[in-house]
């Protein structure tokens, strides 16, 4: 077994790989998205309105035009 351990990826080569993957790099960019959206809406409210409220405000109203604007600038590989 521990013959098993020595030849799987370390820690942090898995670390590596997942940050360096499209799908975790267009995950932060959607945060990111989401983030600036709270920000945007918490001034309008004159209060924070919290990630959840922001999160779900994001995606029914931007989230689409957003994937769309991406795909087409060429910023996600899509397969």
């Amino acid at each position: 077994m521990k013959e098993r351990r020595e030849m799987s990826p370390s820690a942090e080569d898995r670390s590596q790989f997942v940050k360096n993957s499209v799908l975790y790099k267009e995950f932060l960019a959607e945060r990111a998205e989401i983030l600036k959206h709270k920000w945007i809406e918490s001034e309008k409210a004159g209060k924070d309105i919290g990630f959840e409220k922001a999160l779900l405000d994001w995606i029914v109203k931007h989230r689409s035009n957003w994937r769309e604007k991406r795909m087409r600038e060429g910023k996600t590989e899509v397969k």
